[in-house]
């Protein structure tokens, strides 16, 4: 599978969807997938800016159980998964419309290339 910061970087930075419509891509690090997101937010904000991806990076927090971050229960609430709610993996992708609401939900094996076609209805 290609690296997920590659396929950002190539197909949104600086794309009609960002430029004209305004799309922003938020990324919420969390270290509950097999430990693959063990560093601090230095490290983390390092390991984005030496792959030169343009997106709003937050903390890292937690998706699923008793300590996920609001805005994820509120996500997994408007737009649940397949067999059930939870987060399954890392790079799980939401699209918000601009009014705020959820409208799609990705799974970690949907490119941003696939997710394409669709985002133009909401922008």
């Amino acid at each position: 599978m290609e690296d997920p910061f590659v396929v950002v970087k190539r197909r949104f930075n600086g794309s009609i969807f960002q430029r004209i419509f305004g799309l922003r891509i938020l990324a919420f690090p969390c270290n509950q997938f097999g430990y693959q997101e063990p560093g601090n937010a230095e490290e983390i904000q390092c390991f984005v800016r030496d792959r030169k991806v343009k997106f709003d990076l937050f903390e890292k927090i937690d998706v699923n159980g008793k300590g996920a971050h609001p805005l994820f229960q509120y996500l997994k609430k408007e737009q649940g998964g397949t067999l059930f709610d939870a987060i399954k993996w890392n790079f799980t992708k939401f699209v918000i419309n601009k009014e705020g609401k959820p409208v799609e939900r990705h799974s970690p094996n949907t490119s941003p290339k696939e997710m394409l076609k669709n985002l133009e209805k909401y922008f």
